[in-house]
């Protein structure tokens, strides 16, 4: 049985799943006995919690329910019990829904956790054995702690600051918009309701946000802000209405933070290394990042699809605590120009299907013609060159090879990416 993606469980709502999300909270409880739980706005939310609750109550553990939440506000409170919780399927559409799983320092599950949890939920002893009510203590606290942490951490004010903030109709609406007024700040709220029937597509991508993107231009806001469903991302939109890279953020943060070393994928644009931080690299996934931040330390870390992770806070990607640090950015200095001060580099995606899947050795020894530097296999394989970079990796989900390539310029690009492509679908059709 694998339950597990690369961030938490994530399922279509049937009866098999309540029942499974039962079982979760029985295993759960076998080595956790107060463990508090979040949920979104999703319209199953309350029926697996219930299941949730049934499950931890016949294991022995007591839980606690924050109500409505952000993920990261869950995994914050997680620090007064021994795990926590979240329902949610994040940015999956509204049929889905799903669970994620946070230590007491606001750290995912790593796999030896999942590994655990999934053989104990699997063996025939994990059956029902309490009267099968779900029970549950209110924790009302959750998203005032969140707010004052984050406070503390950002102590300016926002007075004077214009910002459009689209939170999607998600879990995010709870908190974002009242911290950004608390702290100041003229907030123009988009889709900031919660809304179980999805007012956008909850993947805060560009093709998502033309509401955000509109309000901001018209309304001469000075940024604009898009949270996912549970709030674990941010994305922004600067005052002429364009997105802003994920890479460029990465770079603006970390500055901002005073960051020496940062922790990021191997997808992420080599102008993190050229803004003069010591950069770790890890597998794609912000779980992955959370792991080698808590492993090896560091002062930030992430990934460009918007997860941004503050150690001093939690190992959970907070986009709550992205908010309020990009708008006191936006407050103290001029965030168009400081944007258009970080470089961006050209980056050309695509993918090629396969039947059977090539050996990744005979990939690799393809690609070797193209004489890289180097190559890394910390996932999938990297080719590395003077100037430029080819990422080759496996999806997940579909039958294909993945290919990014950056360069400094577009034909640059265009063209490794070409000789890429061709070199692996020759091994692939046996040409």
């Amino acid at each position: 049985m694998t339950l597990f993606g690369s961030s938490g469980i994530r399922r279509v709502v049937d009866a098999p799943f309540v029942d499974l999300v039962g079982r979760l909270g029985r295993s759960v409880a076998m080595g956790s006995k107060r463990v508090v739980v979040g949920g979104d706005h999703r319209l199953s939310t309350p029926a697996l919690k219930a299941a949730l609750f049934t499950g931890l109550g016949e294991g022995g553990a007591a839980a606690f329910d924050t109500g409505l939440a952000p993920t990261p506000t869950l995994a914050y409170a997680a620090r007064h019990f021994d795990a926590g919780i979240m329902v949610t399927a994040s940015h999956n559409p509204p049929e889905y829904n799903g669970l994620k799983f946070w230590n007491p320092d606001g750290s995912a599950f790593d796999a030896v956790q999942e590994a655990e949890l999934e053989h104990q939920t699997s063996i025939a002893g994990n059956q029902p054995s309490g009267d099968g009510i779900a029970i549950s203590v209110d924790y009302p606290d959750a998203i005032g702690e969140h707010i004052e942490r984050i406070m503390k951490l950002c102590p300016g004010r926002l007075d004077g600051l214009k910002v459009a903030l689209d939170c999607g109709g998600g879990a995010g609406s709870v908190i974002t918009p009242k911290i950004l007024g608390l702290m100041g700040a003229e907030v123009i709220p988009v889709f900031c309701d919660t809304s179980s029937d999805f007012p956008r597509d909850s993947e805060p991508i560009e093709s998502n946000l033309s509401e955000l993107i509109n309000t901001v231009v018209s309304s001469g806001a000075r940024l604009g802000l898009a949270h996912d469903g549970d709030a674990d991302r941010l994305v922004a939109v600067d005052s002429r209405g364009q997105i802003v890279s994920g890479d460029k953020l990465m770079v603006v943060l970390a500055r901002s933070l005073g960051a020496r070393s940062v922790v990021t994928t191997v997808e992420t644009s080599m102008a993190v290394e050229e803004a003069g931080f010591a950069v770790r690299r890890t597998r794609v996934g912000d779980s992955a990042v959370s792991a080698e931040l808590k492993i090896g330390g560091g002062e930030f870390g992430g990934e460009p699809c918007g997860a941004w992770i503050f150690p001093d806070l939690s190992y959970c990607p907070d986009a709550v605590h992205a908010a309020a640090v990009l708008c006191s950015i936006a407050t103290q200095t001029d965030f168009d120009r400081l944007l258009d001060g970080v470089p961006e580099y050209p980056i050309v995606r695509g993918a090629i299907t396969f039947k059977t899947p090539p050996p990744v050795a005979a990939i690799e020894n393809r690609l070797s013609s193209l004489q890289p530097d180097s190559i890394q296999r910390t996932d999938g394989l990297k080719l590395v060159f003077p100037d430029s970079w080819l990422l080759v990796r496996l999806s997940g989900t579909e039958p294909k090879l993945r290919f990014t390539v950056e360069a400094r310029t577009g034909q640059d690009a265009r063209r490794l990416y070409a000789r890429a492509a061709a070199a692996v679908d020759s091994l692939i059709s046996g040409r």
